[in-house]
């Protein structure tokens, strides 16, 4: 790897996996170098199955989080621009969200789950390569998948994880909290020790690279301006789909359908209690990089 590509993949983790106050530092120095292993191996798939959706149930509020569906929706629609399959699979509760933010970000095939072998067999007869995980509630040790606050969010959540391990694919998988699919690839001692709820809330599912991010969505975008600098030939394309402006517009498509701030749990366009003001640069930068 040319020292300039490998500077410019390692300034793009530096801003999209850094904590914002969860207790995840040392999560992300354990995986340090994984977000430019997800990209590189990426760019030999021909058809990615990506896996989003975490339903947020307080009080009053029962709604899918912004978190997930926007980025995985970008990402997805600009890996079928660049010429691969792309599918993404979401069960019931947050299956309208992923629409919404689909339709904004770029037509890709949604699979709304209700049979987890139904959905793992369709993906592996549609010749399923690299499965993509990104802010969904994975199983913790006692089995049941947990929010950040150590609450059983099984009622709202099918077992995906079994999607995820399903076939003979690559896992790639994003995070933010240690609760995710993905995050079973790091010890749950060091979950426990670092994460508030860390010894309940761990998850058990691993994979093959993991993006410890400071939003989910951000570890999307990292990934998707890491794929610009390995593959060049498709910067142009994922550039498009890299934008504060894109960013915002398929937040609001999922705000607009009942969508909620997974901090807040306020209706409103903003991820994990950050608005467009801290969103939008972040996303220029790494269009930035990923187009130098």
């Amino acid at each position: 790897m040319s020292p300039r590509r490998s500077e410019a993949l390692q300034r793009i983790e530096s801003l999209v996996c850094r904590d914002v106050g969860r207790g995840t530092r040392k999560l992300m120095e354990a995986t340090k170098g994984d977000l430019a292993a997800a990209a590189e191996t990426l760019a030999g798939a021909r058809s990615v199955g990506l896996i989003t959706g975490f339903f947020v149930p307080r009080g009053d509020v029962a709604a899918p989080e912004t978190d997930g569906p926007v980025g995985t929706a970008l990402l997805a629609a600009s890996l079928a621009a660049c010429g691969m399959k792309a599918r993404i699979a979401v069960d019931g509760p947050c299956a309208e969200a992923v629409r919404a933010a689909v339709a904004a970000a770029g037509e890709v095939a949604v699979d709304e789950v209700t049979d987890v072998a139904a959905t793992t067999a369709a993906w592996k007869r549609d010749g399923v390569d690299h499965a993509i995980s990104i802010e969904r509630a994975g199983r913790s040790i006692d089995g049941k998948p947990r929010n950040m606050r150590g609450v059983d969010v099984s009622p709202w959540t099918l077992p995906l994880d079994d999607l995820f391990l399903g076939g003979a694919w690559r896992r790639l998988a994003v995070g933010d909290g240690g609760n995710e699919i993905g995050m079973g690839k790091l010890a749950r001692e060091l979950i426990a020790a670092e994460v508030p709820n860390g010894a309940a809330i761990a998850s058990v599912t691993s994979c093959d690279h993991l993006i410890v991010a400071g939003v989910s969505n951000w570890g999307a975008y990292g990934l998707m301006a890491a794929l610009a600098v390995v593959k060049p030939e498709w910067r142009e394309i994922i550039a498009r789909f890299l934008t504060a402006e894109r960013d915002l517009a398929v937040t609001k498509a999922v705000v607009a359908i009942g969508g909620v701030d997974g901090v807040t749990a306020k209706r409103e366009p903003t991820v994990d209690g950050y608005g467009a003001d801290v969103h939008g640069p972040l996303v220029e930068e790494l269009r930035r990089i990923a187009c130098e």
